[in-house]
């Protein structure tokens, strides 16, 4: 059995590789500076402790594992760009940094690229491999979809905004972890219940970014604290906010979110007053708290040994204690 660390030392060197790159350099140069960095890496590195859940040669997952997290960095670039997100991990994103042509086109190459890492596995699996990872970037993108038709509704309900989420993001959690078991070789059985733990993962790591963008530290969480308040974003708090307002504490958020000439700290701060009285960072808490015993119900049913689950509950901890 691999260690977090040692499986994340070996997504490090094969990214370092640069297997991925190819020419002209200029279209590959936006990719490299969204991977040299890395964030947590979490996606690759559930791939690989799916796999090994039920095998011990893991450098034979490695590539479907890269491919996973080269997609997923293809959605960050696109998702920067509708956005106009100026930071992602604490850097430039981008299209600030080039534009957000190079960070379109470089986005397609690397999806196209990730589909051809992902790919690699035993024949036997590959059609099932295929389909699921298809069904899941279908659903990134409806969940993306969904994220941008929020953006003119102030009517969105909690149900609305909890589905979104979980196509947007979890769905990709989810998907990583099936996709380990089933080139594995793992049971139908066990790929779902590993799909349904990521479903729940990826739902209180989201809300968990909600909450960070307004109550985090910037230095900690690599993005601008305020940023989806700044855009209008459409966020859990937000959401809650204008589920419990009375009328005029949602004329004042109303307000705030339709005056586009606003001192950016002057709306963070009146509308963070806002959620802070109507409780929504500890409504939004508990519900990244229910979210995470839902998935530890469903861990503790999964039929692997104690020491797997428990390395999965370290992951849990690493995710959800990121703001300290």
């Amino acid at each position: 059995m691999y260690t977090i660390d040692e499986l994340r030392g070996m997504v490090k060197s094969e990214l370092e590789k640069q297997e991925y790159v190819g020419e002209p350099r200029s279209l590959y140069e936006p990719i490299i500076y969204m991977l040299a960095d890395g964030g947590k890496r979490l996606r690759p590195l559930l791939t690989l402790l799916a796999y090994n859940l039920y095998r011990d040669d893991v450098e034979k997952a490695l590539k479907p594992a890269i491919g996973i997290e080269i997609f997923h960095n293809y959605t960050l670039l696109h998702d920067d760009v509708m956005d106009d997100a100026s930071l992602r991990r604490g850097r430039p994103t981008v299209h600030k940094k080039w534009n957000s042509n190079v960070a379109i086109l470089s986005g397609d190459a690397a999806a196209i690229t990730a589909y051809k890492y992902i790919e690699h596995c035993e024949d036997r699996y590959l059609r099932r491999g295929i389909d699921g990872f298809n069904q899941v970037a279908l659903d990134v993108c409806r969940g993306q979809q969904y994220d941008m038709e929020f953006e003119t509704r102030d009517d969105v309900t909690e149900e609305e905004y909890l589905r979104m989420i979980y196509l947007k993001t979890s769905v990709l959690i989810a998907g990583s972890l099936r996709h380990g078991a089933l080139i594995a070789g793992a049971s139908e059985e066990d790929c779902e219940a590993l799909f349904n733990f990521g479903g729940l993962l990826g739902q209180a790591f989201q809300l968990q970014d909600d909450y960070l963008d307004v109550y985090g530290n910037v230095e900690v969480f690599g993005k601008n604290i305020g940023g989806d308040i700044t855009t209008n974003k459409k966020t859990y708090l937000l959401v809650k906010a204008f589920e419990l307002a009375d009328e005029p504490t949602r004329r004042e958020l109303t307000g705030w979110l339709g005056r586009r000439d606003a001192d950016p700290a002057e709306k963070i701060e009146a509308i963070t007053r806002v959620y802070s009285r109507l409780g929504v960072d500890l409504l939004t808490r508990r519900e990244i708290d229910a979210f995470l015993r839902r998935g530890h119900v469903v861990l503790d049913e999964l039929r692997v040994k104690q020491e797997f689950k428990d390395i999965f509950k370290e992951i849990i901890r690493e995710l959800i204690g990121r703001e300290k």
